[in-house]
């Protein structure tokens, strides 16, 4: 294990290279985005199954689905638009557990955010030291290679100032292993974090989906004891306007004083001889109510 650790693969020969380190913060920066990434795809997550759950609503609540039906088919359409109902507040209720998530997500990042903070102002001051320490000492070197006059005092300060540097370069390396051991158990911890962000994520939809085909098997339930004769009874039984038909319509003769009856289209035989057209009458009766049929006995005497 200690082959891969973050402490034993980011070095360099040259004393003020900061490729190993820079290395290491440019992949921190890169999983703290990935979160910021993901946090925000719940959030968007989040509105979409808000919509879509107050859409559903609307429409379970707002828009007629057969509600002229009756009895078991009724039923069954009512238990519908009840699990509609049902559904649609599991993704609402589900949209309020994504924005949690990211929230939690959120919470995570600031506080790797801030332990990052102290280590990288302790690395930077180490850096800056480090290279200061070094200029001085390479100023002295130069002065020593120049200066004939006074090699052993120009000595003594290069001698002075290399282990000096030395030292720094220790106290450095010790803070970088440190920075290295807290960076790669942020990582870690990071890569956990998000591992079981992304699994609970998962459940949470798998435990949707449970939910929402445990709401539909109510409505196949209620389907299945839809009846159709049974509905057609109910029907028949509520609507029903009587089970005698009109009676059968006869012909009624008109002509004889005694009315006459016979099945329509049967003209029964006449009891008068036949005879010819009749005359013009020489007027109408005086009384308007009565009726032209009514009359012809009348007019015609």
């Amino acid at each position: 294990m200690t082959g891969t650790l973050f402490k034993a693969n980011f070095w360099s020969s040259d004393i003020l290279s900061t490729a190993g380190y820079d290395s290491i913060i440019q992949h921190l920066n890169n999983g703290r985005k990935n979160c910021k990434e993901f946090e925000d795809f719940l959030k968007e997550r989040a509105s979409i199954e808000e919509k879509y759950g107050k859409d559903l609503l609307n429409l379970s609540r707002k828009k007629p689905c057969g509600q002229l039906e009756i009895n078991t088919l009724k039923q069954a359409l009512e238990v519908f638009k009840k699990q509609v109902d049902s559904v649609a507040q599991c993704h609402i209720q589900l949209a309020q557990t994504l924005r949690d998530e990211a929230r939690k997500m959120e919470e995570f990042r600031e506080k790797q955010k801030l332990q990052r903070k102290k280590t990288e102002l302790i690395m930077d001051a180490a850096h800056k030291q480090r290279s200061l320490q070094f200029k001085k000492t390479m100023d002295l070197f130069v002065k020593l290679a120049t200066s004939k006059t006074a090699v052993e005092d120009s000595d003594k300060a290069y001698m002075m100032h290399i282990n000096t540097l030395d030292k720094v370069r220790e106290d450095w390396q010790i803070e970088h292993i440190k920075a290295c051991e807290m960076f790669e158990a942020q990582e870690c911890e990071r890569i956990n974090f998000f591992r079981n962000a992304l699994w609970l994520h998962m459940n949470q939809l798998s435990q949707q989906c449970v939910t929402s085909d445990e709401m539909y098997e109510e409505v196949r339930k209620s389907l299945e004891a839809c009846s159709i004769e049974k509905d057609i009874e109910y029907f028949v039984n509520q609507q029903k306007t009587g089970q005698t038909p009109p009676a059968r319509i006869v012909y009624e003769n008109f002509y004889c004083p005694q009315k006459n009856t016979a099945p329509q289209g049967k003209a029964p035989g006449p009891n008068l001889p036949r005879r010819g057209p009749l005359p013009v009458p020489k007027s109408l009766p005086d009384n308007p109510d009565y009726s032209l049929i009514d009359n012809y006995s009348l007019i015609y005497q």
